[in-house]
């Protein structure tokens, strides 16, 4: 709801007077006075910042760091902290709630950890703080590893450098995901109750723990447990990055403990730097985010690069490629993700007794391919496809791995239940060791992979708006007036999750079933201004080759379809 200019200016002042960094105070208060002074884009920008709030859902919080409730700073961080505190102190019965705090490198990271902190300590929370920045799966790990009742990370993941968030894990029952409905709502009502008064009211304490460095040991042994083939005599030859994040310190101790070699390193983005100077966005999947890795690869003719985004929960990839000006391809999610399926389905053959079957689940996103689900029917595994994001694919039951196409991967839920860029690292490494050793590369794997179980091709075509009202037009428009054919095909069936589907809980997705078994998956992207349109078709047909072209192909036909389809 909109407040009245004056109501907006009210609104600003008492900001001002609760809040606890100068930075923010000082930029709201030259904003105050431009607007008072007459400025309409100043007080446009009020009540941009003001009408509304940064929404607590189940990605937590996540805006640009600036003063108001719709921005990410320490007001907004103490209320989502005391909100959160209130919501432990309600529902863990018969012990004091305890909560782990992460950190990554953004800017305040390490200020809105320090907060939350000291302000679950203050409500009688039991605080553990990790005791320096760290990578997001390591914090997940935490929550697990020292068996609280919560964990907070404070991290932007892969967005644009001025943005931060929070992110929400519960123990327990939970095993450490993150959280869902209706816990989201819960801890939001309680959020908006602390909103309404003023943070400096709120108890703070310092009696607060710094968490023992024997986490962190912990994690690195349990992740290079991931790695079961050895290296060969010969390794093949990586070149890392962390984009400007917290990745390295960790993976690189993790690599060492697995027994790889140390890899060449993105000198320029090895430590972690807020700023992320060498790059537009710090998103691996991002138009070249991956250059200066490229550069470092073709100095050393690496065989592999490997990189995470900025708190290292994702993992791209990227092989050779002599068809590209870089020299490198890097591999899509769905790629990467349906060869680390096919090595957790070997792995549970191998496990399984002489006299049954492998089990387990392997799981991944609606969105992603459907290759993931071809391995699964050929090893006689459970498929489970869940909604978007790992706190559905880490609840999957029986999970023995999991996967998203936006570079997320879950190769060891027994002790992590998030995606993990540094244990998919550690798996996707032993994978490649493994095929060197036969004088194999991941392009072989690929193409062996095609000859198994059928060529899969995907795309995404991703729409950005500036108001977020042209996405659910459109989307209402899909619902209202679907589609009888894309691409020259007929469409089959068109279902709405809106209301649930099955077993998948109500989500804003449309899923566009073609009768040749394409198919194209249309949702609002949950972090960014973007509607997402998700083409997926594939081929059994012929050779190898033969089978990659009419899949390829048909997804670029799906593709001029959605065009036409939203021009």
């Amino acid at each position: 709801m909109s407040l009245t200019d004056s109501g907006v200016l009210d609104a600003a002042r008492a900001w001002i007077a609760q809040d606890p960094d100068e930075e923010t105070r000082d930029e709201l208060a030259a904003l105050i006075t431009t607007a008072e002074a007459g400025s309409d884009d100043a007080l446009a920008d009020l009540h941009s910042r003001f009408d509304t709030r940064l929404a607590f859902g189940t990605a937590g919080l996540r805006g640009e760091i600036a003063a108001g409730p719709n921005r990410m700073n320490r007001v907004l961080v103490a209320q989502a902290a005391a909100g959160l505190a209130s919501y432990l102190l309600d529902t863990v019965n018969g012990q004091v709630p305890s909560v782990v705090i992460g950190y990554d490198g953004r800017k305040n990271s390490a200020v809105f950890a320090r907060d939350t902190a000291e302000l679950m300590a203050g409500a009688g929370v039991r605080a553990i703080l990790l005791s320096r920045l760290l990578a997001t799966p390591v914090l997940a790990f935490a929550v697990r590893h020292l068996d609280v009742s919560a964990g907070v990370m404070v991290t932007a993941s892969h967005n644009p450098p001025n943005d931060n968030g929070y992110k929400v894990y519960l123990g327990g029952e939970d095993h450490g995901s993150q959280i869902v409905p209706p816990t989201d709502a819960e801890i939001a009502e309680r959020i908006l109750r602390a909103a309404a008064g003023s943070i400096t009211d709120l108890p703070r304490s310092q009696a607060y723990e710094l968490a023992p460095e024997s986490v962190v040991e912990a994690y690195v042994a349990a992740t290079a447990s991931v790695a079961h083939a050895g290296v060969p005599a010969t390794p093949v030859r990586v070149v890392y990055t962390a984009m400007h994040g917290v990745g390295w310190e960790t993976a690189s101790r993790v690599f060492h403990a697995a027994g790889f070699p140390a890899p060449a390193v993105v000198a320029e983005q090895i430590e972690p730097d807020p700023a992320f100077p060498t790059v537009a966005f710090p998103n691996p999947e991002e138009p070249g985010a991956m250059d200066l890795a490229y550069a470092t690869a073709r100095s050393v003719n690496a065989e592999l690069v490997i990189a995470n985004d900025p708190d290292a929960d994702r993992l791209a990839v990227a092989i050779p490629d002599t068809a590209s000006d870089a020299g490198y391809r890097r591999l899509s999610g769905n790629e990467v993700g349906s060869l680390l399926g096919w090595r957790a389905a070997e792995h549970a053959s191998v496990a399984a007794a002489p006299d049954s079957g492998p089990t387990g689940t392997l799981a991944c996103s609606i969105v992603s391919s459907p290759a993931l689900k071809a391995v699964a029917d050929a090893y006689g595994l459970d498929f489970e496809d869940t909604l978007t994001g790992f706190k559905w694919v880490s609840r999957a039951p029986g999970l023995i791995y999991g996967y998203e196409e936006a570079l997320g991967y879950l190769v060891n839920p027994a002790t992590v239940r998030d995606k993990d860029g540094i244990s998919a690292a550690v798996a996707f490494l032993d994978l490649a060791n493994s095929l060197k050793a036969e004088g194999l590369t991941i392009a072989d794997q690929l193409d062996r992979f095609s000859a198994r179980f059928g060529h899969f091709a995907s795309d995404q075509i991703s729409l950005r708006v500036t108001d977020l009202a042209d996405i659910d037009r459109i989307m209402a428009g899909l619902r209202q007036a679907p589609p009888a054919e894309l691409g020259g095909v007929r469409v089959a069936q068109i279902d709405d999750l809106e209301g649930g589907f099955g077993a998948l809980p109500p989500s804003d997705v449309l899923r566009i079933m073609l009768e040749d078994g394409s198919r194209v998956m249309v949702r609002p992207s949950g972090t960014e201004p973007k509607l997402k349109f998700y083409i997926d078709a594939s081929s059994t047909v012929g050779t190898v080759e033969e089978r990659r072209a009419a899949a390829e192909s048909r997804v670029r036909e799906l593709g001029d379809g959605i065009r036409s389809l939203i021009a």
